[in-house]
This record gives structure tokens, C-alpha cells and sequence, in this order.
């Protein structure tokens, strides 16, 4: 029988188009793009990268007068890690960390999401750009203004959460907010909470862009309200960009915060519940001299942290969404 014309002969389907296994060659064909792509590798191995060779110094005593050469200082060891697990701030330190990164995770991290949702479902285009334009402006504020706001809002003299307190007789005189142990923490993630609300919600807003309408439309036929749909419809088509989000969050889990915490926690009283590790290494460690102390300090969380991102990972892959 004659071979029909439309089924692929065996010398087509031996014939895979052959690639240029040079990928020197490959990267010279590509340099329109190369050039976008190599001055940002080279960023990020000059600025992160090559300085890592410092972390050696957490095993050294290491002294400013050797001249910026690390190899002329004495190896110790971990020493410096068993000074800080010794020390009797480690527990205090290490709650106050603890705490404070997960009070941000629970309620920062879903915050982005909930008015990424909730902007969705404006019609109004004017009063959602407004809205976006808001609730996004305080990311791009340094911590010196957001934290001037936060102090001048919660002032015993004319602060107006004082004196809309006392408006509404909740207090009988103002209450000087930022030297009481029990409302730092509160403060604190309001504060990260209202700074990066909306920046945040700009990535969840463009997932949701890229849903399919049509679904919308079969759900609205078939009855579902507008909770139904997002329970169904938007959450899980967005599902692989919050777990993405998610296992960043939790690599980060130990990153309480530094500039926040060092600006709002001025009184002393607060430093039972205020002092976390960037906090430490920055008054233990760098304000004392106590360099390879601080690097082990340091090391410590970043290894701590790697792991917890690395689990992070294992779990998300179970869903199919993973960073690698």
C-alpha cells in the first residue's frame, strides 16, 4: 500500500531540529539580551555575592586594626555562636522575633489579598484608581515619615488618636501609647500593615486581571454570588501566586524588622518586646565593636532562615507550585 501523504515518513520524525550546543555561540546570538540581563547578575554578585566571603569573620576574633586583612586574625571557632545562645538576652531576643514576624505574616500577608479582592469588584473606575492610589502612596515612604506619623498621631500633646479617645470617653486623659509594653506590637504591625497594604495588592490585582471572564459569567448564570465566586473562582486561579508569595514570606520569617522597629522604639522601656535579632546585632554587635560577634549573630539567622525556606518549598511542591 502506497505511504499517504499526510502521515510523517520515519526520516521526517528521525529529523529534530538540531541546537547549538555552544553556548558561547548561543549567548553572542543573544546579546540584544544579554546586555539587559548581565549589568543585573553583576549587581547582585558584587553587592551580595562577593561579600560573603566576610561571614568567615563570625569564626575569627576579628580586630579593625589588622588592616582589612581577615586572614591575620585568630580562628575561634563557634565561640561567638555559644556566646549567643549563652546570652541571656538570646530567649528574649528570640521571642520578640518570633512573634512579631508571625503577628506580620498572619495579618500582613493576607491584607494585600483581602483588598486586591475587594478591589476587583469595584465598578467605579475613578474611585478605584483613587483608592489604589492611596493605599499604595506609603510604600514609597522611608520609615524615618511613617514612623514620625505613627508618634505624632499616638502624641499625648494634640495626637489624634488621643484625642479622638477622649472624644468618645473611651479615656479620661491622653495615654502616651509608645512607652506601654502591651500595645508595641500592635503598633508595630499597624504601622507595616498600613505602609505596604497596597503596594502589595498590585501583583494580586494583576493575577485576578488574567482570569478568565467567561467564568464569571457561567457562575453568574448558574447563581453563585459574588462570594461564591471568589471562593471558587478567583482564590484558586490566583492559588500559585499567593503560594509563591507565601514561600517568600516564610524564607523572610525571620526578618522582624530593623528601621520600623529602631524608630518607633525609642523609650527603653520597650526594649523587653521590641529587641529582635537586626536590633541586637545592631546595638550588641556593631555599636560595641563586636564585629565577628555580630557576623555569627547574623550567619545564624541566615541559616536559619534558608532552612525555612527550603521547607517552605517541599511543602508548596506537594500543590504543584514551587520556586524550584
Amino acid at each position: 500500500m502506497a505511504q499517504s501523504s499526510t502521515e510523517p515518513t520515519i526520516a521526517a520524525l528521525d529529523r529534530k531540529p538540531k541546537k547549538n550546543k555552544n553556548i558561547v555561540v548561543r549567548m553572542f546570538k543573544q546579546w540584544d539580551i544579554q546586555l539587559m540581563v548581565w549589568p543585573g547578575l553583576l549587581l547582585v554578585f558584587v553587592f551580595s555575592y562577593l561579600p560573603m566571603y566576610g561571614v568567615l569573620t563570625s569564626f575569627m576574633d576579628y580586630s579593625i586594626f589588622t588592616g582589612g586583612n581577615i586572614w591575620a586574625n585568630p580562628w575561634v571557632g563557634f565561640k561567638h555562636f555559644k556566646m549567643f545562645f549563652e546570652a541571656p538576652e538570646f530567649f528574649e531576643v528570640m521571642r520578640n522575633t518570633i512573634v512579631i514576624s508571625l503577628l506580620k505574616f498572619v495579618i500582613g500577608f493576607p491584607a494585600p489579598i483581602a483588598l486586591a479582592l475587594m478591589l476587583n469588584e469595584v465598578r467605579h473606575m475613578v474611585f478605584k484608581r483613587v483608592v489604589q492610589t492611596i493605599t499604595y502612596l506609603p510604600h514609597f515612604m522611608s520609615w524615618v515619615i511613617v514612623a514620625g506619623l505613627t508618634m505624632a498621631m499616638l502624641s499625648t500633646e494634640n495626637g489624634s488618636v488621643n484625642m479622638l479617645l477622649e472624644k468618645i470617653r473611651l479615656i479620661d486623659e491622653p495615654v502616651n501609647f509608645l512607652s506601654i509594653k502591651e500595645y508595641f506590637w500592635s503598633i508595630l504591625v499597624s504601622a507595616n500593615v498600613w505602609k505596604e497594604i497596597g503596594f502589595g495588592s498590585i501583583v494580586y490585582l494583576a493575577a485576578i486581571s488574567g482570569v478568565d471572564p467567561h467564568l464569571y459569567e457561567a457562575a453568574d448564570i448558574d447563581g453563585a454570588s459574588k462570594f461564591r465566586q471568589i471562593y471558587f473562582i478567583t482564590i484558586p486561579s490566583i492559588l500559585p501566586v499567593i503560594i509563591i508569595f507565601m514561600i517568600l514570606s516564610i524564607g523572610n520569617l525571620l526578618n522582624a524588622g530593623f528601621e520600623d522597629i529602631l524608630l518607633l522604639a525609642t523609650n527603653p522601656v520597650l526594649r523587653p518586646v521590641s529587641d529582635v535579632i537586626d536590633t541586637y546585632v545592631y546595638r550588641v554587635g556593631l555599636s560595641n565593636f563586636r564585629y565577628s560577634y555580630a557576623t555569627a549573630v547574623g550567619l545564624f539567622k541566615a541559616v536559619i532562615s534558608i532552612g525555612l525556606l527550603t521547607m517552605a518549598n517541599y511543602l508548596a511542591r506537594r500543590s504543584g507550585n514551587s520556586l524550584w
